[in-house]
């Protein structure tokens, strides 16, 4: 092993006394290595990577020590994986694999061999990489995919650099060509190890490193210490280079945060051809820079190198060319329509030239990332996390790209290092130094009926999952119920509220049952147009655009000593009741017509508006008034837009409408029997029994009844209802519709 000196650009977070609590616990220290290798999108991206320990455990046959390996399961987290994360195989039935291998023609064929390697009651699906660490006479395997690797491993003169960086370093790393991962990989690396005593790690073209150890200390410490050299290594070079990809052709722009909210509705519209998405945006340095370059179109065609990158970004992004200084929002948008239909028929060609009669269906041509040159980068996926990563592993291409370009000294001959035969090196595309797979490799990886067996194993997804909810009124009542029943069923919800406090708490819940990527909070004015919109812009800053729009929020105007309103309080009444919900659909009708997707809005009204009453003039005929707009709502925002609404009878519990005070003086009124020391939600149970008594059911009214109508409207089960009104009243006679 090296000796380890201190690093430069990673820290080692090895902490000994926590290390020694799980001393006598190695899968535990696997675990644990694992997870601090995981904590750096540097050293591997999320979900990428593998680990391993070769152990001695009881055989529960025999109760006799046998040795079993450890690995990575299948589609885990080396950042969060736990240890009942880890697949465990008996090594010995591994290594009689070998007789049965048929050539790489066949090797697919082999996975169907490790379940019944499995030790023990393990079932964690084991890793296509499992015999690249099976095969390795270390105690102790790291996979990875750091950034600074991948750039020796994806130049044109990778092979050349690695030779000098062992030179510079004093390493002994090998180089190993492209070979897809799999038993045929496993077995290269185990005669290049074979081939090269004293071998401290391996370089896989096209792919990542491998490192190891005879101890899981030594196994971390080769790991960092390999990939902050090589990252020495590179940036050296890089601070030589000066700029990147050709240097600057666009500048960031300087309100590039507002003309992605413009813009991301669209895009997440066009994207969504097959089935939704959320987005995510990022403007940072890296995205600005490469997406601003000259030569961003052709590295983005080209891709990336990694197959642990394009199964999320898919075989290429779409380069959205604009010049901000010459060219409006109107032209860009325009352009997303008709690049997305030339990409999809590019990615269409891609597939019918890789596919055969075996290969999984098409699954979706659309692109998963968008690079927009000032702007930034856009990444989609089937949830805010999805679209996150696959945001960050593009940050990771472009970083392999870089060091690439950096590295790049002179013309470069083919057979490229990449390929394992000389007579497969024109198969490889390159640009500058940047070395990409082949497409028919890509395919191979992105297609891969091993792949498609991970992707089926998921679970189904929820009801709402793929959708973005905006509610307003969340903070309390009926609005809280709607954001808690929408998370339960997948949604990723904005919760709004006149109250940012109390929107604030109802997002924290929600985060707690779904996941806090899938929730944010904000506050909102229903009767002013500007906070409306605003609260519209950052649910699509948040998530890319806006699928439902809900609103409970309303105001009960109490009149004076003398019974009767002020003037003030008869048109504010009618400004938040009625017109804060026109002016809500008329900020929001630009988002639905550049989406393009079917969506719902669903209002609150009351059972009040059928049921005149004396004292309430201004809030009942306002409700009256509701309804008739959400009739017209319907007419204008149609097709592409449901709108319904909901009337309630009396709902008490939970609602801002009914503070104890207010309690307090109904109950009086209707003459029931209270004490002071009982709390403002047992007096509420008291008003809403009372309240019961009036309808045909006999039970009071919740807001989990109106929410559970409101989702109902909202959901794909309601497809063909818009225009109407439902009564959530529990049968109010009074309120039938005449």
């Amino acid at each position: 092993m090296p000796e380890i000196k201190e690093t430069t650009h990673l820290k080692d977070l090895w902490n000994e006394a926590e290390a020694e609590k799980l001393s006598g616990n190695q899968l535990a220290l696997l675990r644990y290595r694992s997870n601090l290798l995981g904590a750096d999108l540097r050293i591997t991206n999320f979900g990428g990577g593998n680990t391993s320990s070769k152990l001695d455990l009881p055989d529960p046959f025999t109760g006799r020590p046998v040795r079993v390996l450890a690995v990575k399961g299948s589609g885990g987290d080396l950042g969060s994986i736990t240890d009942a994360g880890f697949a465990l195989l008996y090594l010995d039935r591994l290594e009689q694999l070998k007789e049965l291998y048929r050539g790489e023609q066949y090797e697919d064929e082999m996975v169907r061999y490790y379940p019944l390697s499995a030790f023990g009651e393990n079932r964690v699906a084991a890793s296509i990489d499992t015999p690249l660490h099976s095969f390795l006479p270390f105690s102790h395997v790291d996979h990875l995919h750091p950034d600074w690797a991948i750039a020796l491993a994806a130049s044109a003169n990778g092979k050349r650099k690695l030779d000098e960086f062992n030179k510079e370093f004093d390493r002994k790393i090998v180089w190993v060509p492209w070979q897809r991962p799999g038993f045929e990989l496993a077995l290269l690396i185990e005669r290049a190890v074979k081939d090269n005593p004293g071998a401290e790690g391996l370089i896989l073209g096209g792919h990542g490193l491998f490192t190891w150890g005879m101890t899981q200390r030594d196994c971390y410490l080769n790991s960092i210490h390999t990939i902050d050299q090589m990252g020495e290594f590179i940036l050296k070079h890089q601070s030589k280079k000066g700029s990147l990809f050709g240097g600057v052709k666009h500048g960031p722009v300087q309100d590039r945060k507002k003309i992605a909210t413009q813009i991301l509705p669209a895009l997440r519209g066009v994207v969504s051809s097959n089935r939704r998405v959320v987005a995510h945006y990022a403007d940072d340095e890296d995205a600005l820079i490469f997406g601003g370059s000259k030569w961003a179109k052709e590295l983005g065609l080209l891709g990336t190198s990694c197959p642990d990158h394009f199964l999320r970004t898919r075989v290429c992004p779409l380069f959205l060319p604009w010049d901000a200084a010459k060219e409006d929002i109107g032209v860009l948008k325009a352009r997303i329509q008709t690049q997305a239909v030339e990409y999809r028929a590019a990615y269409k060609k891609y597939y019918d030239a890789g596919a055969t009669s075996n290969s999984p269906k098409l699954r979706d041509s659309n692109p998963s990332v968008v690079v927009v040159p000032g702007v930034g980068l856009f990444g989609f996926g089937k949830n805010k996390k999805e679209a996150r990563i696959t945001t960050e592993f593009f940050i990771n291409a472009i970083h392999v790209m870089a060091g690439a370009n950096a590295l790049e000294d002179g013309a470069v001959s083919h057979p490229l290092p990449q390929a394992r035969h000389a007579e497969q090196s024109q198969q490889f595309t390159q640009f500058h130094n940047y070395v990409a797979l082949p497409r028919s490799e890509a395919f191979r990886i992105e297609y891969w009926a091993l792949e498609e067996a991970k992707l089926q194993r998921m679970p189904p997804e929820a009801e709402f999952s793929r959708k973005i909810a905006l509610i307003i009124g969340g903070a309390s009542g009926i609005g809280r119920e709607v954001a808690l029943l929408l998370a339960r069923k997948g949604a990723h919800v904005v919760v709004a509220d006149f109250d940012q406090q109390g929107a604030k708490r109802v997002a924290e819940e929600v985060g707690a049952i779904a996941s806090p990527e899938f929730v944010a909070h904000a506050r909102v004015d229903l009767s002013s147009a500007a906070s409306l919109a605003e609260a519209a812009n950052f649910t699509i800053s948040h998530f890319g655009g806006v699928d439902i729009i809900v609103n409970t929020a309303a105001i009960y105007p109490v009149p004076g000593a003398d019974g009767e309103l002020a003037d003030a309080q008869w048109a504010q009444t009618f400004l938040v009741n009625v017109t804060g919900n026109y002016l809500l659909a008329r900020q929001t009708e630009w988002v639905f017509k550049d989406q393009g997707l079917p969506a719902a809005m669903v209002l609150t009204s009351s059972a009040n508006a059928v049921v005149p009453k004396k004292g309430s003039e201004a809030y009942d005929t306002s409700k009256t008034a509701l309804n008739h707009l959400i009739r017209e709502l319907s007419i204008k925002l149609g097709p592409h837009v449901r709108v319904n609404g909901i009337a309630p009878a009396t709902v008490v519990a939970g609602s801002t409408m009914f503070p104890r005070d207010r309690v307090i003086q109904s109950l009086e009124k209707y003459k029931i029997d209270f004490a002071d020391s009982e709390s403002t939600e047992e007096l509420r149970a008291k008003l809403a029994d009372f309240y019961a008594q009036r309808t045909l059911t006999k039970r009071p009214i919740l807001p989990q009844d109106c929410a559970a109508a409101i989702v109902w409207l909202a959901g794909d089960q309601s497809a063909k209802t818009t225009g109407h009104v439902i009564p959530v009243d529990g049968g109010l006679s009074d309120a039938f519709l005449r």
